[in-house]
């Protein structure tokens, strides 16, 4: 269970905020906290340095400092500050960039995440994918069974080989589900609209896609902090749907001015993201991984930190995916409604 959480709105190291920090001064920086904390783990992100957040959590008897730091796009930077954290970090969270994407029981690998994977030999790096394989299929069946949301909803989920676990829980669950990756990754007018369709097509275009440069799949860098509403064709797919679901950068990228009644399920939301989605008349948001100082961090952030408590009481890391379940329910770790 979480027992406090301190947003650090300022950096000890020269009363600098963490964006303002230097690759160089963010590594001295965690030299320098080393001591006072029993686990210290960062999300090295591609996307924009404005949305970098630290925290210092306590989660039951563990004390632990959580950041994220942004890179803007530029891999080479994102590659850097991995290596030069690598070791003095328990756990290295890839943001921004998925190691892996699944299509039913093929798995891809994402070449251009691999190489910052490799940037590392010390401390353990991981994408999020545990943490979406796990705890966000248990958000969706718990928010049915507790009535918040209910089949026969129509869900708009904006990218289901992103968030397998999600899409297929909503599928299993009876929910009319609308699968947009060709929409949102590729910009292709083509709606998914059955599983067993996406399994096909997925399988075919993702062995050539994870070749491709990762920015022309997802928006990296600057790109990220685009707000313009939408007013295209496109929109038309947020209106008939009841929930919206899946990475927020996907959710909002042709997300229209006005969305008035619709449920939001997405994550890595920051108080200002929460506040335009209100402004569009979002009835109401929920994110699958827990607010932490006022925002929510990305599955990557959540599954470096509890790879890192499990390795503090067991001395190893969780081995299967029913192993980080079960540290998620006992420390009560879980989605937040806004």
């Amino acid at each position: 269970m979480i027992v406090e959480v301190e947003a650090l709105e300022r950096a000890l190291l020269k009363d600098k905020t963490l964006r303002e920090l230097s690759k160089e001064e963010l590594v001295a920086y965690v030299q320098e906290r080393r001591k006072d904390f029993d686990v210290i783990v960062g999300s090295i992100s591609l996307g924009s340095s404005s949305r970098d957040k630290m925290v210092r959590v306590r989660i039951e008897d563990i004390n632990a400092l959580l950041f994220r730091k942004g890179t803007d796009g530029d891999f080479r930077l994102a590659g850097d500050m991995i290596e030069e954290l690598d070791g003095l970090l328990d756990a290295i969270g890839l943001g921004g960039i998925d190691l892996y994407i699944r299509v039913g029981d093929e798995v891809f690998e994402i070449e251009d995440a691999l190489y910052l994977k490799n940037r590392a030999s010390k401390s353990l790096v991981v994408d999020g994918s545990r943490i979406k394989n796990t705890l966000e299929r248990e958000v969706i069946r718990e928010l049915t069974q507790r009535g918040i949301i209910s089949p026969p909803m129509k869900v708009l989920m904006v990218s289901a080989v992103d968030r397998w676990g999600m899409a297929e829980t909503f599928w299993e669950l009876g929910y009319r589900c609308l699968f947009g990756d060709l929409i949102f990754s590729f910009g292709i007018n083509r709606p998914i609209s059955s599983l067993d369709e996406l399994k096909k097509l997925g399988s075919y275009v993702l062995k050539y896609a994870v070749k491709l440069p990762f920015e022309l799949l997802y928006p990296v860098g600057e790109k990220q902090k685009e707000r313009k509403p939408y007013t295209g064709p496109l929109s038309v797919y947020y209106e008939v749907a009841d929930i919206i679901a899946g990475d927020f950068h996907y959710v909002i990228k042709y997300m229209p001015p006005k969305l008035p009644g619709k449920v939001i399920i997405t994550n890595t939301l920051t108080q200002q993201d929460a506040k335009d989605l209100k402004a569009r008349g979002v009835k109401m948001i929920i994110t699958t991984t827990p607010k932490l100082g006022g925002r929510s961090f990305g599955t990557n952030l959540l599954e470096g930190l509890i790879s890192s408590i499990a390795l503090k009481r067991w001395g190893r890391y969780p081995e299967d995916d029913q192993e980080i379940l079960y540290l998620i329910k006992e420390l009560e770790l879980s989605y937040s409604i806004i």
